[in-house]
């Protein structure tokens, strides 16, 4: 598992990610953003020569990541992380308040 801040990368297998994972849309920056920050505006980010960002169109908030080589997850805030080739699911940090679960607001 890798986490940087309030994402957490869990490693699934090829067959874990649904057949109905999409590429996910880019920033206008053309970055593929794992999480953004409501507080401070700045956001998890993966990059690496071969990755692929999913989103399971059944449910666009469920993401996936798949790298081939080599990515590193960047943030303004934090050191960059090594992740190593493999498929990922990302998981956001959630907070309780009585009755649900939100995101962290970073």
């Amino acid at each position: 598992m890798y986490r940087q801040g309030d994402v957490l990368l869990v490693p699934v297998s090829v067959a874990e990610v649904p057949a109905t994972a999409v590429p996910a849309p880019r920033d206008r920056s053309g970055r593929m953003i794992l999480a953004r920050g409501e507080a401070t505006g700045h956001a998890h980010v993966i990059v690496g020569p071969d990755v692929t960002l999913l989103a399971d169109r059944d449910d666009i908030d469920r993401l996936f990541v798949k790298v081939i080589s080599r990515a590193r997850v960047v943030h303004e805030e934090h050191g960059p992380i090594a992740v190593p080739a493999g498929a990922y699911r990302v998981v956001r940090q959630r907070e309780y308040i009585p009755g649900s679960y939100r995101p962290v607001a970073d």
